[in-house]
């Protein structure tokens, strides 16, 4: 378990980059997304062809896989819809939501009882949003569509605990960003109608920063991400996860200089959505005490 709490936290870390990445690419979210999928995508494929690694999988496994990815890549679509209709701050902070939203999901999709107090640690996350959406109206449009990012966040990572042990997390990988790919590819004209400013061809450092975030923050981060849910809850994993806008917050004052943009509440609420997640770390560390005892 405690292996399993570390890879957790470093795909975290390398998460949080990803907000950076965000605002240092000047593709609007949909472009970005599929840049970074696309990369990853093939990637992934020349590193099964020169390892000679089968990826052959059940049909039945490959539909969920493919499905499953076309949940990742609508909810990494409005995360960076959030970042660029806000700032990196306020669209993490928004994904702090994904806890209780998982909360709430995986009773219904996985065969586990409701667990209140998780609801509760959800709760107080969701009062730090409420507390920055409440008293700072600038960012409203950029909150909301934070908060169906979450929520697509969460129901993802309920299905993938369902399907986690079924390949290896480069297979599983695979195979999900390809259904996120299809998706995107398939969306992308409609996009393109709605948003006719989209901007379809990455400069020369948008393909360097693509590359980081495909690399580093997809398949590094991916890869551990799904490694830690063998032993982890989707519950523990996504309430974990909101310590990614406390990382990315800190790169975001220094390199943006957000904070001179933020409100007393926006600090209020950030201390909520971390005393949730030291309490859900607390519970976690002391349940597995009491199994090895």
């Amino acid at each position: 378990m405690k292996q399993a709490l570390i890879k957790l936290h470093i795909s975290v870390f390398l998460a949080g980059f990803t907000g950076i990445l965000g605002v240092l690419i000047s593709l609007n979210e949909m472009s970005l997304v599929w840049y970074r999928i696309m990369i990853t995508v093939v990637s992934l494929s020349v590193l099964f062809k020169i390892t000679g690694k089968s990826a052959q999988l059940p049909k039945s496994t490959v539909i969920r896989f493919l499905l499953i990815g076309c949940l990742i890549a609508l909810h990494w679509v409005a995360f960076y819809g959030s970042i660029k209709l806000s700032n990196v701050s306020i669209g993490l902070v928004c994904f702090s939501a994904t806890g209780l939203f998982t909360a709430l999901l995986e009773p219904l999709l996985v065969t586990k009882k409701i667990q209140w107090f998780e609801v509760g640690l959800g709760l107080i996350s969701l009062l730090g949003i409420y507390l920055i959406f409440h008293f700072d109206q600038r960012y409203q449009t950029g909150i909301i569509v934070g908060i169906i990012s979450a929520f697509l966040a969460a129901l993802f990572s309920v299905l993938n605990k369902k399907q986690v042990n079924k390949a290896e997390p480069l297979i599983i990988m695979l195979y999900e960003l390809t259904g996120g790919l299809l998706v995107l590819t398939l969306l992308m004209p409609v996009y393109g109608y709605f948003f006719p400013e989209m901007t379809l061809i990455p400069t020369l450092s948008d393909w360097g920063w693509l590359i980081v975030l495909s690399w580093l923050c997809t398949i590094v981060a991916m890869q551990l991400m799904l490694d830690s849910l063998k032993k982890v809850s989707a519950f523990t994993q996504n309430l974990s996860l909101n310590l990614e806008p406390v990382y990315a917050i800190i790169m975001a004052f220094v390199l943006f200089d957000e904070n001179k943009h933020l409100s007393t509440s926006f600090y209020y609420g950030v201390a909520l959505i971390i005393l949730s997640v030291v309490l859900q770390m607390i519970r976690v560390v002391y349940k597995n005490k009491i199994k090895t005892q």
